[in-house]
């Protein structure tokens, strides 16, 4: 039976509205040695389930957590998260990138067949005691402009565990083409490409990468979208002539879009745009330049609700 799997079990994917893809909800990136991304995202609870009410308010519906082991995913907070909060929650699996692989996962000492019966694992019986089970694979990611070994590793793990479950994958690549070689990876392993999400595509504003993602068959994801820093702010305009270019092209039903909330700073708390950014500033500017309502629901309802569909 056709479903979305979320983090309070599987939902009927009708139920699924207004999604944002690509964000997180608690995140830890400070506690490796010698790393410049020290960030966190608070896990205070009443913090972020006030930020959480403000993006339901406005029309959210669906979230999609892909805070992974290693940067502190927590199965029991998003559980209570959305029973609290009332928004459906799904909940991702697989491992980061390289500095944030987990040392006791031992990534550079196992086959990738086992690798891939741990994702299995988990999204078939949930993780642990708490059996709650996710919902996509993802972020599986890149610490450079190439995959590396471990990396590659990881990425055939995650493309085996999605053939063999039907979930679709999300990666993180930034500032380079490395989209890419992910996703031949992922084709070299027999999986779909309209099964794969290739993150961050606004970090990297070449037309000629966008279409080769999308003539490949693949979803491609707008995530950096109200940031606070200057070099995301900046690209805003750049990301919308994108967007328009690429809808103008019919690729409507290829693109997803997403903030990619992981700071403290991106909160309405603490000055920034919290979760409602897409719908209260960005979408309105889309509108303002001629995206019809109908694109607009494709991308943020049709599309997520499709690539989260299992069965």
């Amino acid at each position: 039976m056709a479903h979305v799997q979320t983090v309070l079990g599987p939902i009927e994917p009708s139920t699924l509205g207004f999604s944002l893809p690509h964000e997180h909800t608690q995140i830890a990136l400070w506690h490796i040695q010698d790393r410049w991304d020290y960030w966190q995202l608070t896990r205070d609870r009443a913090v972020i389930l006030e930020e959480l009410a403000r993006y339901r308010a406005a029309g959210g519906s669906g979230l999609v957590d892909l805070t992974l082991p290693g940067v502190g995913r927590d199965p029991t907070w998003l559980r209570d998260i959305s029973d609290a909060s009332g928004l459906h929650l799904v909940m991702g699996c697989g491992w980061y990138r390289t500095a944030y692989y987990p040392p006791e996962t031992r990534i550079d000492r196992r086959s990738v067949d086992d690798l891939a019966d741990e994702l299995v694992g988990e999204i078939e019986d949930g993780v642990g005691e708490t059996r709650v089970r996710p919902g996509i694979i993802g972020e599986i990611g890149t610490d450079k402009p190439w995959v590396s070994p471990a990396e590659e590793r990881v990425h055939r793990a995650a493309a085996r565990a999605a053939r063999r479950t039907g979930l679709a994958v999300t990666t993180h690549g930034v500032l380079s083409d490395v989209g890419l070689a992910q996703l031949r990876i992922f084709e070299d392993e027999g999986l779909d490409p309209a099964r794969v999400i290739i993150g961050h595509a606004d970090s990297y504003p070449v037309l000629d990468h966008h279409l080769a993602i999308i003539d490949r068959g693949a979803n491609m994801e707008f995530d950096f979208l109200g940031m606070p820093w200057k070099a995301e702010q900046h690209g805003e305009d750049r990301t919308v002539d994108r967007l328009l270019e690429l809808l103008a092209r019919g690729h409507v039903d290829r693109i997803l879009l997403s903030q990619d909330v992981c700071h403290d700073t991106q909160l309405k708390r603490f000055g920034g745009n919290g979760y409602t950014y897409l719908i209260e500033t960005f979408l309105p500017r889309l509108r303002s330049a001629g995206v019809t309502d109908l694109e607009i629901e494709t991308m943020t309802v049709a599309n997520p609700r499709r690539l989260l569909t299992i069965g």
